[in-house]
C-alpha cells in the first residue's frame, strides 16, 4: 500500500489491500482510488479506504482521510463516482462523512444498504462537475469508464489495467486463446473506440500505475493490442 501522492495540481492518488485479494502480494491485490478537484467540486473516484482493523494500515488510513478532510474541507460539495458496482468499497461511509452523493452504475446502489444517498449517473448524461460516464461491451457490461474533464483523464475499474511491465492494456481474466482475442478485437474494443476521441492526457486504472502523459495514445495502443490475461 502507497501513501496519497499529487499526480497533477488538484489530482490525488493513494492505493490499500484490497481485503478480499489473495494473496497479498499478487496482482490487483493493491487497489488504486483517486481524489480529483474540480472548481468547487471534489471528486472522489472509487474511494477505498485502508481498514482500520489492520494495525500497518492505520497510519495510512489516518493519512488519507486526512488529505479526504482538507479536501471536502475547501470544497463546496463532494461527490463519490464509482465505475463499477464491485468498486463500491467506502463510497457509503465517505458519503456519509462528507454529505456527498454516489454516482455510478444501478450495480452500486445494490451494494448499499442506504441507497438514498444513490444517482444514477447514465451514460452520455451530465454529472457532477462535468464528469461524463462511458457504456462499453457487448454484450454491455456494468462498468463504465469516467470521462473527468476537469483533468484531461477517464478514469477505469476493471476494463483495462496498466500491467506490472507498464503497458495499458485491454483485462481478460481466462486465458486468452484465438476465439477470446477474437471477441476482444472485433466485440469489445470497439466499443471503446469513442474514448479515443476524447484526447485526454492521462488514465487513471483501478489496478496499475496511472498513465500521466499521453494517454490517448496510449489508449489507442491499448485497444489495437490484444488483451492482457491474469487471473483476478
Amino acid at each position: 500500500m502507497s501513501a496519497s501522492v499529487e499526480l497533477a495540481p488538484g489530482l490525488h492518488r493513494w492505493s490499500a489491500r484490497h481485503p478480499e485479494w489473495h494473496p497479498a502480494d499478487a496482482f490487483g491485490a493493491e487497489v488504486a482510488s483517486f481524489a480529483a478537484v474540480a472548481g468547487d467540486d471534489l471528486l472522489l473516484v472509487d474511494p477505498l479506504i485502508p481498514d482500520e482493523d489492520d494495525g500497518d494500515d492505520e497510519g495510512e488510513r489516518a493519512g488519507v482521510l486526512a488529505l479526504l478532510d482538507d479536501l471536502a474541507g475547501r470544497a463546496t460539495t463532494t461527490h463519490v463516482l464509482v465505475t463499477i458496482g464491485y468498486h463500491a468499497r467506502s463510497s457509503a461511509a465517505l458519503a456519509a462523512r462528507f454529505g456527498a452523493r454516489i454516482w455510478g452504475p444501478p450495480t452500486v446502489a445494490r451494494r448499499l444498504e442506504d441507497r438514498r444517498p444513490f444517482t444514477e449517473l447514465a451514460p452520455g448524461a451530465a454529472g457532477p462537475a462535468g464528469v461524463t460516464a462511458h457504456a462499453i461491451g457487448r454484450p454491455r457490461r456494468s462498468e463504465r469508464p469516467l470521462h473527468l474533464a476537469s483533468h484531461r483523464a477517464i478514469a477505469f475499474g476493471d476494463a483495462l489495467v496498466t500491467t506490472p511491465l507498464g503497458e495499458l492494456r485491454m483485462w481478460c481474466q481466462d486465458p486468452v486463446d484465438e476465439r477470446a482475442a477474437t471477441f476482444y478485437r472485433d466485440r469489445f474494443a470497439p466499443t471503446l473506440a469513442p474514448l479515443r476521441a476524447l484526447g485526454v492526457q492521462r488514465i487513471l486504472p483501478t489496478h496499475g500505475e496511472p498513465i500521466l502523459d499521453e494517454g490517448a495514445a496510449a489508449l489507442a495502443d491499448a485497444l489495437d493490442a490484444p488483451p492482457w490475461y491474469h487471473r483476478g
